[in-house]
């Protein structure tokens, strides 16, 4: 099976906050087409940020 063309596609998610944190997280690809914002712990400067979808 191909990952590529996959409906849940895995996705790297990169802090705001300038720290380069990530976390690794899959989509649905037909609920959320635009790119992903979340926001979650950053363990570096210890508060919630925004974590952006990076591809």
């Amino acid at each position: 099976m191909a990952r590529g063309t996959d409906i849940r596609p895995i996705v790297r998610l990169k802090s705001t906050a300038g720290t380069g944190y990530t976390y690794v997280t899959r989509k649905n690809r037909r609920n959320d087409p635009d790119r992903l914002v979340l926001k979650k712990y950053d363990p570096v400067i210890r508060r919630h940020v925004e974590f952006r979808e990076e591809r």
